[in-house]
């Protein structure tokens, strides 16, 4: 009977934890989803073409900024976005990364929900960045 309830235990265990990955796969496919339709992903080389007359916008936190960011990117980290529309303006294309392009995507989501239209992401991010940058 032991053996009955323990077998039983572990398929609900099992089963629970089969749920939780599908729920986790299914949100990441709707942020990629989300972030293809919200963003055009770009090459470095595209990046630094178009940077000059873009906003480049650094969503990562101020610490990290600090410690090196791509040379002429304003640091408007993802957890003070909200607060920060008025100063982005919706004329110019915005330029996104982060250390990799996950936040950066949600970012791009929240921006096309406010009315922005030219968003672009770096794809690989800061970390794959090849070209100038500063430290403060």
């Amino acid at each position: 009977m032991n053996v009955f309830l323990a077998s039983n235990t572990m398929w609900v265990i099992n089963g629970i934890l089969a749920l939780i990955l599908l729920g986790i796969g299914l949100y990441e496919l709707y942020i990629y989803i989300q972030g293809r339709r919200s963003a055009k992903m770009l090459s470095e080389e595209e990046f630094k073409e178009g940077m000059r007359k873009a906003q480049v916008l650094d969503v990562r936190e101020r610490d990290e900024f600090n410690a090196g960011h791509i040379l002429g990117a304003r640091n408007i980290p993802y957890t003070v976005l909200a607060n920060s529309y008025n100063s982005i303006r919706k004329d110019q294309p915005i330029y996104l990364y982060e250390r990799k392009k996950g936040l950066a995507v949600r970012t791009a989501i929240k921006l096309k929900k406010q009315g922005y239209q030219d968003i672009s992401i770096l794809k690989g991010g800061f970390t794959e960045w090849t070209g100038k940058t500063k430290s403060k």
